[in-house]
């Protein structure tokens, strides 16, 4: 088979290629000296940064919340006439499994148990450490984790969908170094987010596959040993490389559908078979302790008491899911093609929040509860000694045991699968230039490059080293993230004078003689086909555009017009200040029923000749117009396309 390298941006391929496998090199000879040395930086980090990370993520939780309340909401992640990719269910379970789904089913039971025993403020193991407890859970797992996702997702999305840029991290500094993305600057950020998704989704699939290998052995007594844990690495590659060459809508979305349907499944199970009534009434208190405590709890450093407990946890936190969002923000970006802003922020962000709080408040309060009220210590001593196995001591407790662990490995499974497939689409599109549409053995190559990582460092003992290195180089990144939102809000101050200057006066049913209503109502109850939107496009849009481009260019103003299968577009240039684009677009709908019942034809459906500017679609049709109500138009817009620009020039 020939390797098409047509599509691979050779200077980050092959440079990302080189520094993993020396990084994994490294780690693997000398595991010690990589763990000391990660160790070391990271301690350094916690010590001497820890204020900058919470300073960080608080800064991205009130932007991301502001955006979705402020004028800039209703822009869309697209052209004006975009709509979305995928219905709300799938988008919501595909940004699910990519986001948090693993980590759910490993922290769900042993983190408020860990926190239920060594409070950091509480006295262990009382009703103020289980409430404690829950709210610090909640703090770790919610809104502010969510909040990063949904950033580096909507700079993405805003800059590749709205402004064609490639859908690559490089993309989210054009409003600072503009055409200088495409240099060795923009090679060295997509090396980084290549590096840091490769290991964040390896030492998480190495980590995961103990607690898979745990699950495994309770129900089959399949030995717990790393060379099992490496055939189940193996297994895991498989079924995501299966999965990647199907493509994203095919396996990813197949396979993250399906898991949330499993884990709506399991959640109602523990539900039903716990303490129902108990989880609701705790769900809410839960919920309504979070949100009035999270302002203190932000910003609460642990100054006074000089306790490292935070470094050991929220830090690491932060440091993880701002790790971790080169990777996940760009697969959510990716499937988020045509909603709004505040439809994006509503749905990345409340949603799988609310989600997730209702699920650590079903499997935590229900682990406590089993070790307060039926002295299930069995759950907190295996919590201390392995937390990969509290999952599985603790579905012990319930009946039908086997039937829930099983349900449970076969999620962990699909989650890890999910996770695999998604991160090597992701890591294919940064070493493409943002393109998706790669050969099948490039997809493949990241996939099983993932597994191999996972594998090596398994093997050799240095995955903890590499998650380490993971979450130190968060912090260089969260720099790189808040001047891409300084960036971004320049950008969308941009869209909001255009917007205020199409508030204008808009003169669509412009008609050269307003007496002619039976013209007017001809053009409005008719439906073309595209042969006679063709036709028009040709005969009366075309010398309509020559007219202005001759007036045009008697003022020194430089135009084009340019010719495509879709239509016919006048642009007029401006220099360094942003050009005017008016286009007639062929647009193919389907006729309404009363149409479709007295025509003899076959073919359902008619054209339009919809108007497309530099936002796109304007949802007007321009069919039946005169040549001189055509020019009308194109001047009316263009005046407000002046207006945009001196409004620009005002700022």
């Amino acid at each position: 088979m020939s390797v098409n390298l047509k599509f691979v941006n050779k200077p980050v391929f092959i440079t990302s290629a080189v520094l993993i496998v020396a990084i994994v090199l490294l780690t693997v000879l000398n595991p010690e000296i990589a763990n000391s040395v990660f160790s070391s930086t990271q301690h350094s980090i916690v010590t001497n940064a820890s204020w900058f990370y919470v300073l960080t993520v608080t800064i991205i939780l009130s932007f991301v919340v502001y955006l979705s309340l402020s004028r800039f909401s209703e822009i869309k992640l697209g052209p004006d006439h975009a709509k979305p990719d995928y219905t709300l269910g799938t988008w919501l379970s595909m940004l699910f499994a990519a986001g948090m789904g693993i980590g759910l089913m490993f922290f769900g039971v042993a983190e408020p148990v860990m926190h239920y025993l060594n409070p950091p403020t509480a006295d262990p193991q009382t009703l103020e450490a289980a409430k404690e407890a829950m709210k610090i859970t909640f703090f770790h797992w919610g809104l502010h984790a969510w909040a990063i996702y949904a950033v580096v997702a909507l700079i993405l999305a805003y800059f590749c969908y709205r402004h064609k840029l490639p859908l690559t991290l490089r993309s989210a500094l054009f409003p600072i170094i503009g055409d200088k993305i495409y240099g060795w600057r923009g090679h060295a950020i997509d090396i980084f987010a290549v590096i840091s998704t490769v290991f964040g989704v390896a030492t998480s699939l190495g980590l995961g596959a103990a607690q898979v290998n745990s699950g495994l052995n309770y129900l089959f007594d399949f030995d717990v040993s790393t060379v099992n844990q490496i055939w189940i690495m193996i297994a895991i590659t498989v079924l995501a490389s299966i999965s990647v060459a199907t493509g994203l809508d095919k396996g990813i979305k197949i396979l993250s559908q399906t898991n949330m349907l499993l884990a709506i499944m399991l959640l109602l199970l523990i539900f039903v078979l716990g303490p129902s009534v108990f989880l609701l009434q705790a769900y809410v208190q839960n919920v309504g302790t979070y949100l009035s405590d999270i302002v203190r709890i932000t910003f609460n450093l642990f100054a006074y008491e000089k306790k490292d407990w935070i470094g050991g946890w929220t830090i690491f936190y932060w440091g993880w899911w701002l790790a971790w969002s080169p990777f996940v923000g760009l697969f959510i970006a990716r499937i988020s093609r045509g909603r709004t802003i505040r439809e994006f922020v509503l749905g990345v962000m409340l949603v799988p929040t609310a989600f997730t709080l209702l699920w650590m408040t079903i499997f935590g309060n229900s682990a406590i509860s089993l070790i307060v009220e039926n002295g299930a210590e069995n759950i907190a001593q295996m919590v201390s000694e392995n937390s990969s196995v509290a999952l599985f001591v603790f579905l012990s407790n319930f009946p039908w045991q086997e039937v829930l662990t099983g349900l449970a490995v076969i999620m962990i499974v699909i989650f890890f699968v999910t996770s695999c497939d998604s991160g090597a689409m992701v890591i294919d599109m940064l070493c493409s230039n943002g393109n998706n549409e790669t050969p099948l053995w490039q997809r493949l190559f990241w996939a099983s490059s993932v597994g191999v990582v996972a594998a090596s460092l398994s093997l050799a003992g240095g995955l903890s080293a590499l998650q380490t290195m993971t979450i130190a180089a968060a912090l260089p990144f969260a720099i790189v993230l808040l001047i891409s939102m300084y960036g971004l809000m320049q950008a969308l101050r941009v869209e909001a004078a255009k917007a205020e200057s199409l508030v204008m006066t808009n003169a669509h049913t412009n008609y050269d003689n307003a007496e002619d209503w039976r013209e007017k109502l001809d053009n409005t109850i008719s439906h073309p086909d595209k042969k006679n939107v063709n036709r028009f496009i040709r005969l009366r849009v075309g010398p309509a555009f020559k007219k202005l481009a001759t007036q045009f260019e008697d003022n020194n103003i430089e135009t084009e017009i340019r010719k495509s299968e879709q239509g016919i577009t006048l642009m007029v240039f401006h220099g360094n200040e942003q050009d005017f684009s008016y286009g007639v677009r062929k647009e193919q709908l389907q006729q309404p029923e009363f149409i479709q019942e007295e025509s003899s034809s076959n073919d359902d459906s008619y054209y339009r000749a919809q108007v497309h500017l530099n936002e796109g679609g304007q949802d007007y049709d321009v069919m039946g117009w005169s040549e001189l109500a055509i020019i009308n138009d194109v001047v009316d817009q263009y005046k407000k396309h002046m207006h945009f620009l001196h409004l620009i020039r005002s700022e």
